[in-house]
């Protein structure tokens, strides 16, 4: 099968398409032939050798895939041959066909096409773990998505709105601005141009947010902490603009509060939890109540251009690869 393979850590360019023994199920696996696969920051971050997992060389990354189950090892009786599936992977995804647990492929929704299915799984299930259970977003307030109009800002954004929060997107361009919009944000910030603290507060009521969901972290750190109301939290769910210096005594005042978010970790030591969550995703998502929106296509060919694209942050929206 073809696939593409990391042979040495290094920038996205080095990645190439190979032709790569095709993995079999094992005792309680499955094997997904991959229709999509979901392109994430992490990817590349891995790719590089700078994230705290460093997979074994050579391998396949890709951590998201959504496809239909063709062979399926001994003693599985769920998913059965034929099933539309989707999964977390971990790493393979960027292949034809990837092996996972059979609990790790979940039932796709009936009219959710194979690249939306690809690409729910790490921005929203984040964004669901992040706003209910870290920062418990309630209907009627105000949140402050940074980086609104990449992958995981426009999940935050979708699930903002369905959970009745009144959302601001914060974004570089244009084009993301606008997709914020179109992901239901009822007003967006140029921080390039604008005070990012003042605007926000202003578009707040002059009272400040009540959540930050802030993926970019760097300098916009400070001036979207400052954006808090009484009792505001600020959630770190990544630092794809560096790792921000907070001056404390902003945290201090008007009773903020500073959330991590690691969804991932949580996921892995609390798998009956972690279930519950994904099957309320995948319900939001069945049921019409989230609107992810359709990812860009691109072959596995394109690979080293698409993760080059977003650690350089020149994407709006997800990507998907085609195999």
């Amino acid at each position: 099968m073809r696939a593409v393979v990391v042979q040495e850590f290094g920038p996205p360019e080095s990645l190439t398409v190979e032709d790569h023994p095709e993995p079999e199920p094992g005792p309680g696996q499955v094997r997904i032939r991959v229709e999509a696969a979901g392109v994430n920051y992490v990817d590349a971050i891995i790719a590089g050798g700078s994230y705290q997992i460093t997979p074994s060389l050579p391998y396949v990354p890709g951590s998201e895939v959504a496809g239909i189950v063709d062979a399926v090892g001994d003693g599985v009786d769920s998913p059965v041959v034929g099933d539309r599936v989707l999964a977390s992977c971990g790493f393979g995804g960027f292949a034809e066909a990837v092996v996972v647990k059979a609990d790790q492929a979940l039932g796709v929704p009936e009219g959710v096409g194979p690249a939306i299915a690809a690409t729910v799984i790490q921005s929203y299930a984040t964004g669901l773990f992040a706003l209910e259970r870290r920062a418990a977003l309630a209907e009627g307030e105000t949140l402050l998505v940074l980086g609104a109009g990449g992958g995981v800002g426009l999940a935050a954004v979708d699930l903002g709105r369905a959970l009745g929060a009144r959302v601001i997107g914060a974004a570089s361009s244009a084009a993301k601005r606008d997709a914020a919009l179109a992901a239901g944000a009822e007003a967006v910030i140029d921080y390039t141009t604008e005070d990012l603290k003042a605007r926000a507060r202003e578009l707040a009521g002059g009272t400040g947010v009540d959540v930050v969901y802030d993926p970019i972290g760097g300098d916009l750190a400070e001036p979207a902490i400052r954006a808090l109301g009484d009792f505001g939290r600020y959630l770190v769910v990544g630092f794809v603009g560096g790792i921000p210096k907070v001056p404390t005594n902003q945290i201090l005042l008007r009773n903020r509060a500073v959330v991590g978010v690691e969804w991932g970790g949580w996921a892995i030591f609390h798998p009956d939890e972690n279930a519950a969550l994904m099957q309320r995703l995948l319900d939001l998502l069945g049921s019409g109540t989230l609107h992810p929106a359709t990812p860009v296509s691109y072959s596995l060919e394109e690979s080293p251009q698409v993760l080059a694209d977003l650690v350089a942050r020149n994407l709006t929206g997800k990507a998907v690869l085609v195999p």
